[in-house]
This record gives C-alpha cells, structure tokens and sequence, in this order.
C-alpha cells in the first residue's frame, strides 16, 4: 500500500517507519510539504491547531482513504465537530481518526508486550479496513469506537484523560479485551 504521512515527528515518523518494517510503501511529508497524488492513503500527524497550515502545503489530495492522527492541543475549529472533520473538508475521502490515543514515545516496545496494546479508532465505512490493516501493521489490536461521527469527537475530547495519566506514569499502553482474551 503506498502511504503518505504528513508530518514527520515522533507519530508520523514513528508510524512511517512501523509501515515501512511491515512492506508498505511510504511518503513522509514535512513543513515544505509535497505531492500526495500517488497515496492510497493519507495520514495526517500534526498538531490539531496546524491542520490547516500542513495540508495546505500538499497537492495530490483528491479523495483519499485518510487517517486523522491529530490531537487537540487547543481550541477546534468551530466549523467542524472534530478534527477529523476539518481534515475531510479538505481531503474529501473517507476518513478515520485513529493513534491519538497510544504515544508515540513507547512505539518502540509494542512487540515486547505480553499481549498487543490496544488502539481506539473511529471510522467511516470506506476507511474502516484500511484503517484496521494499518493499526494491525503497527502492531496494534484495533478497537472500533463507532463512525466518525461521533466518534472522532469522543476520542479528541478523551485525550485530556490520556494526557493525565500519563502524568502520572508516563507513556503508556492500554489494552481492551473481553473476559478470558487475555
């Protein structure tokens, strides 16, 4: 699968070269931007507040498959329910939001747990398995929350409690399975 990520920080580069391990192909764009035209999918990994700012540098966005990997740091555009949304209103394909709620500072050491970490994702229905193929290939177990709407919105306003925990122990893993999965 050919991916482009936009934003090349530790979860854009992070995921880039998990991808990457797992036999895609893939683009990590910066702050000079570039071409998107030849992506499956696209993924954007900035901050919230520099959506608009990173996509606006990227040509070849034409209705693909997109993972939102944003969180919210500041105040959303009051245009849209969700990040997710303001990045569909420029992209236009169907959309997932999806890594906001795993850190990137422990990528590193997802294959040395006892058992696949979790990741909450939301989804469209025409991004849904890509989406679960890709948090597959990182080396995660997917956990579908629901359709975007609303779920893009309760994973963005959730990272306050993320961000809490990790307060208080750092980086974390997160596992959600039903009785006797584990």
């Amino acid at each position: 699968m050919n991916i482009t990520v936009i934003g090349r920080g530790r979860v854009g580069g992070g995921l880039a070269r998990m991808w990457e391990k797992a036999g895609h192909e893939v683009r990590a764009l910066g702050r000079d931007g570039g071409d998107a035209s030849d992506a499956d999918v696209v993924v954007v990994a900035v901050p919230g507040h520099s959506i608009g700012e990173a996509l606006q540098g990227v040509t070849g966005l034409n209705g693909q498959v997109t993972i939102d990997a944003t969180n919210l740091y500041a105040e959303r555009d009051s245009q849209f329910p969700s990040l997710s949304h303001q990045i569909k209103s420029v992209i236009g394909g169907p959309t997932a939001k999806s890594f906001s709620t795993v850190f990137a500072a422990a990528y590193d050491q997802i294959g040395t747990q006892r058992v696949k970490p979790s990741n909450l994702y939301a989804a469209e229905p025409g991004a849904k398995d890509i989406t679960e193929r890709l948090i597959s290939d990182a080396g995660f177990d997917p956990v579908f929350v629901g359709d975007l709407d609303p779920g893009a919105r309760l994973l963005e306003d959730s990272s306050a409690l993320t961000r809490a925990l990790a307060g208080q122990i750092g980086p974390f893993f997160y596992r959600y399975a039903q009785p006797g999965e584990l």
